[in-house]
């Protein structure tokens, strides 16, 4: 099977952000964006240009404007699971799936959504926190006694190495 072929049933394939841009917010429009997305660049003086100097240069943006974009206004399936650890741009589209009409969102189901994301980050909090995950520390690592500061773990020595038992702080990226 040819990837390629694949790449180029990605509806992301040769397409620029700022024409995706420019689909999504004759569609949705600026707003709706925002109350998916909660991303500011859509709520804070809004334009095109602004939005797509920004998604250029933040990628935890970019990727979830482009998710957006396949799976609400594409309507393509959701990606698998190997697929989902893949940035949108790279992910492979099976032959039969193709774009669909899109989905016909409100501020009401964005509200809906916001909630259920805020109770389930309310859970998993609370299960960091009793210290069960992180040895008794919240996840931020800011549970210092030296008043607010953050507290780092020594990294590991990197275990092929002869250094005398030194710690290595580039060990894990020579993985």
């Amino acid at each position: 099977m040819n990837d390629e072929v694949n790449y180029k049933n990605n509806p992301l394939h040769g397409l620029s952000l700022k024409n995706l841009l420019i689909e999504l917010v004759d569609y949705y429009g600026f707003e709706i964006l925002f109350a998916y997305l909660n991303i500011n660049c859509f709520k804070t003086n809004p334009s095109i240009e602004s939005s797509v100097k920004f998604l250029k240069k933040t990628d935890w943006a970019r990727e979830k404007v482009e998710s957006f974009y396949l799976y609400q206004f594409k309507n393509l399936p959701n990606a698998s699971s190997e697929q989902f650890s893949v940035p949108p741009r790279d992910r492979i589209v099976p032959e039969g799936h193709t774009p669909g009409e899109p989905a016909e969102l409100s501020f009401e189901d964005a509200e809906r959504l916001r909630e259920k994301q805020a109770k389930k980050a309310a859970a998993y909090r609370s299960s960091s926190a009793s210290g069960k995950k992180y040895g008794g520390q919240r996840s931020g690592g800011y549970a210092s006694s030296r008043g607010g500061e953050r507290s780092h773990p020594k990294p590991a020595s990197s275990p092929n190495s002869n250094d005398g038992g030194r710690v290595d702080p580039w060990a894990n990226s020579r993985k």
